[in-house]
């Protein structure tokens, strides 16, 4: 079986990093495919929601320790060496420039690499057995893949500090207060549940879904009298849509809107 699985389920693209043998531990190929699969399903019209998720009783161990000492990891000769590795195609880069919305299916425990990954997400929905394992300081590194970035972000630079600064594995309640997951589910319905919410945005019109996730990433870094220009420049091209009629017609006839993206 491959490293990464890809299925559609209607307008739900279902990602699954598939080791479940190690933990869902990041090897070269899985990277590679990742970014490969989400750029696709970024350009792919009929998605609309992409869900991302790990086989087995985890969602990702992190980088696999086992490659990098044997020398055919991430970062070794063997891997392809640092010196080939390109940011543009980086998993956290996409991931992050993807306008389709992305949920991550916590379905169990995720450290280092497979933390960051998590938290790239859009949306978090976990197990209540799941851990975030911010261990980076104890492998001597630091949180390579999006973490210093993200992190700082969702809750506050000193919480940020404390966890990363530690070395600090949450437990999925943690997680929960902190705002780093929106929902705790059993084990059995951590998945079933993420794709009830995947289903639930895919319904809405899918350009206004993805023009208002672009908004808010370019504010991040805006000021809001930027931001207010760009949301009207996209708003213009959203109000002559197909679907923008079908939105207001639905209104005026009290029914479910059934929009085809365009």
């Amino acid at each position: 079986m491959p490293d990464l699985l890809v299925e559609r389920d209607d307008h739900i693209a279902i990602v699954t990093l598939n080791r479940p043998d190690r933990l869902n531990a990041i090897s070269v190929p899985m990277l590679e495919a990742f970014s490969e699969n989400l750029l696709e399903l970024d350009r792919d019209r009929d998605v609309r929601a992409i869900v991302i998720t790990g086989a087995g009783r985890g969602f990702c161990s992190g980088l696999d320790l086992k490659d990098v000492a044997a020398g055919t990891g991430i970062g070794s000769d063997g891997g392809g060496g640092i010196g080939r590795f390109d940011l543009r195609s980086a998993p956290p880069v996409v991931l992050h420039q993807t306008d389709k919305p992305t949920l991550c299916a916590l379905n169990g425990p995720a450290a280092g690499y497979g933390l960051d990954l998590a938290l790239g997400c859009d949306i978090r929905i976990a197990s209540d057995t799941a851990k975030l394992g911010a261990v980076f300081t104890k492998r001597a590194i630091v949180p390579e893949s999006g973490g210093t970035w993200l992190l700082p972000r969702l809750v506050g630079w000193e919480k940020a500090c404390e966890i990363v600064f530690r070395g600090k594995v949450l437990t999925a309640q943690e997680g929960l207060e902190l705002g780093l997951v929106s929902r705790l589910v059993s084990a059995d319905a951590c998945l079933k549940e993420t794709l009830s919410l995947a289903r639930e945005i895919a319904a809405n019109a899918p350009a206004a879904v993805q023009a208002s996730k672009r908004m808010m990433r370019m504010g991040l870094h805006e000021t809001l009298e930027e931001n207010v220009h760009h949301v009207l420049l996209q708003l213009l091209p959203l109000m002559g849509s197909k679907d923008f009629r079908e939105g207001v017609k639905a209104f005026l006839e009290r029914r479910e809107p059934e929009f085809e993206g365009r």
